[in-house]
């Protein structure tokens, strides 16, 4: 890690290398107002990052449908639930911690049995 770059803090390099290492990772960003987002970087530059931000979606509704909620609450179908991912960039000097989101590793029963 150089600290002497042209036209860069060296307050930001730290942070600026394990971005550059989580790229295409899943990770939980802390932002310096306090607020915190999960997403996928993507890219990383001296003085932004590019995230893949998460958000849920229902699914909505077709109005055309005949009302079918007569007998039951709901329509007897529940709404569908899915995640969509957009592009956002923010300055580097806004984050104020980036850390890997973690998922559970799950230890298969041994003996394993295949069946091949």
């Amino acid at each position: 890690m150089s600290l002497e770059r042209i036209d860069y803090y060296r307050d930001l390099q730290p942070l600026h290398d394990k971005c550059k290492r989580l790229i295409s990772f899943h990770v939980i960003i802390t932002l310096s107002d306090g607020s915190t987002l999960d997403g996928i970087i993507e890219d990383v530059d001296r003085e932004r990052i590019i995230i893949l931000v998460g958000e849920d979606v229902m699914e909505s509704e077709n109005e055309n449908e005949p009302e079918q909620q007569r007998q039951f609450p709901g329509g007897g179908r529940q709404r569908r639930r899915f995640r969509r991912f957009r592009r956002r960039g923010f300055p580097l000097g806004n984050l104020a911690a980036v850390a890997l989101l973690g998922y559970p590793y799950f230890i298969p029963p041994f003996p394993f049995f295949y069946t091949f």
